[in-house]
């Protein structure tokens, strides 16, 4: 089976960091009182290309989210799989203060995308406790 080669386009267009196990705490932490969202991807990952190019279509859109953004590949860091239970990739979770806020699984487009940030930052209004993941469909419902 060929390798889908990875394109490193929109980790460079949305300036996204990219996060190992190591780095991980210390970077969020970093990001203070923005809204920082992790992008988890996998090498091969068919949608995970289809999500950047989907992102890279409407730059604007995304950039107007005023997210701090990370990445990271979690078939290279895998213990970063396993700490947040993922099942499958794209997702991003949502961070404030290091605070998990929520997560947003699979790329369903823009509307629902940006329901899951806003579902984040109105956790934050409400003093940014940790909370059980955003399901995007349904904030966009």
């Amino acid at each position: 089976m060929a390798t889908i080669p990875v394109d490193a386009t929109a980790f460079a267009t949305f300036g996204m960091q990219e996060l190992t196990g190591e780095s991980f705490d210390a970077s969020l932490a970093a990001a203070a009182d923005e809204l920082a969202v992790v992008f988890f991807w996998g090498l091969d990952c068919f949608n995970c290309e289809v999500a950047k190019k989907a992102m890279l279509a409407q730059p604007e859109s995304i950039h107007a989210l005023g997210l701090r953004w990370f990445h990271s590949n979690v078939y290279e860091h895998r213990e970063l799989g396993r700490r947040f239970s993922l099942h499958g990739v794209p997702t991003w979770f949502f961070f404030h203060r290091g605070k998990r806020l929520g997560r947003a699984t699979g790329w369903h487009g823009l509307a629902q995308f940006q329901a899951a940030v806003a579902a984040a930052r109105d956790k934050i209004g409400q003093g940014g406790a940790t909370h059980p993941a955003v399901n995007p469909k349904a904030a966009g419902d």
